[in-house]
């Protein structure tokens, strides 16, 4: 009696609720593998720039820098795009008045950032769902197949523990696989839910950094 044997001789319907859970858990697998590659490159990106922009680097070039890459441009680097250009959008516009920059500044460094921690959230969903609901479908199929099993049953006169253990261990089968899709899932979805929320607080950290430092600019040139 065979793992393969098992899966190939259950019922149909619990084969086709093996074959969902294989099918999320591959998907599964395929988004840990992609937004693990993800996020490891977002905290490489913004660990470079804020090294870069903590240099003593003038902002103005290091504006030009980003311009020049405008379409390559993700995470920190398009935070302080958007910000340095509506910064200077405002003030050349003639607008005199500083807390009015300042908020249009701030502004478009939030809605860059709300697009780039969806960007980094996609697929996330995905994950918590397989999470949640595998261990049901897997159970699902576990009762189908033990009530398919007695039901079976019923008819013989003479019941074994030989007769019952295959078809019992079939349905069983399902649950496995329920925890087998759902347990990798819901691991990494925490984990991934601990990184993005680690870089959101760096995201809103340089926000306010960089604000500080353009409202100080702005104040020594009133000056």
């Amino acid at each position: 009696m065979s793992f393969t044997n098992l899966i190939l001789q259950a019922s149909p319907l619990v084969q086709i609720v093996m074959l969902i859970l294989l099918s999320m858990s591959i998907a599964s697998w395929a988004i840990i593998v992609q937004r693990t590659k993800i996020l490891k490159a977002a905290r490489f990106i913004s660990d470079q720039f804020e090294e870069r922009f903590w240099s003593g680097i003038d902002l103005n070039r290091l504006y030009q820098e980003c311009a020049n890459r405008r379409d390559e441009l993700s995470g920190l680097e398009q935070i302080f795009y958007s910000g340095f250009k509506e910064f200077a959008r405002l003030h050349n516009s003639g607008l005199k008045n500083q807390e009015m920059i300042m908020d249009g500044t701030y502004r478009a460094m939030r809605v860059s950032l709300s697009r780039e921690m969806d960007e980094l959230e996609t697929h996330l969903p995905v994950l918590a769902t397989i999470g949640s609901i595998s261990p049901y479908i897997g159970l699902f199929g576990t009762v189908w197949g033990i009530m398919h099993a007695f039901i079976a049953l019923s008819a013989v006169k003479n019941a074994s523990l030989a007769m019952v253990a295959p078809p019992i261990a079939e349905a069983l089968i399902a649950t496995a696989m329920g925890l087998f899709a759902a347990i990798p899932a819901v691991v990494a979805y925490n984990r991934f839910s601990t990184k993005l929320e680690r870089l959101d607080n760096a995201y809103v950290n340089f926000m306010d950094e960089f604000s500080t430092i353009l409202n100080r600019q702005l104040g020594s040139k009133g000056e």
